[in-house]
């Protein structure tokens, strides 16, 4: 073998070196890899809104647990959960970037976040995927959003078919 077949094995060789699903390549096949610095974003859903948050400052997901309530608390404040030993805040998005109440019976899911102030657990409708996103597609938050989501929202990516509305953790995660 050869020292420059090392080094260039091509896209089918690393995807079965990775073991990468079929699914996974064709989404980072879709970010423009002439800018070096796309931004890569764990997405959700609250009621029609498409959100996103960077992905280094997503510590995990999963259903919701079973939460403690914290008496006295702001509205948005769900309770506090148990995290492998840690006690973490839970926020419910809902209620904190001011939409109405879930219906009962829907199950929400949950971000857990790094944030100045530790782990934040964050409630939303539904977790959809992993993108990533060019830089040029990037603009400030439109003035015509609510004053609660507008003020948590550090600006708008305009994809094909929808924005996705950048979520700021410092600001989503302040209590209020």
């Amino acid at each position: 073998m050869k020292d420059n077949e090392l080094i260039d094995r091509g896209p089918q060789r690393r995807k079965q070196d990775a073991r990468l699903p079929d699914e996974f390549e064709q989404r980072v096949e879709t970010a423009d890899r002439r800018f070096e610095n796309n931004r890569q974003f764990a997405t959700f859903y609250l009621e029609n809104h498409f959100l996103g948050i960077e992905i280094e400052k997503v510590q995990e997901v999963f259903l919701s647990k079973k939460m403690t309530p914290v008496p006295m608390s702001s509205p948005a404040v769900a309770g506090l959960i148990n995290l492998r030993g840690q006690i973490i805040m839970t926020i419910d998005l809902r209620k904190q970037l001011g939409f109405k109440e879930k219906r009962s019976g829907e199950e929400p899911m949950s971000i857990v976040v790094r944030s100045s102030d530790g782990p934040v657990n964050l409630l939303v409708d539904e977790i959809a995927d992993v993108i990533y996103v060019r830089p040029d597609l990037f603009e400030c938050p439109p003035k015509t959003l609510d004053d609660r989501l507008g003020k948590a929202i550090e600006g708008v990516y305009k994809l094909e078919d929808k924005l996705l509305l950048a979520l700021d953790t410092e600001l989503a995660t302040r209590v209020q």
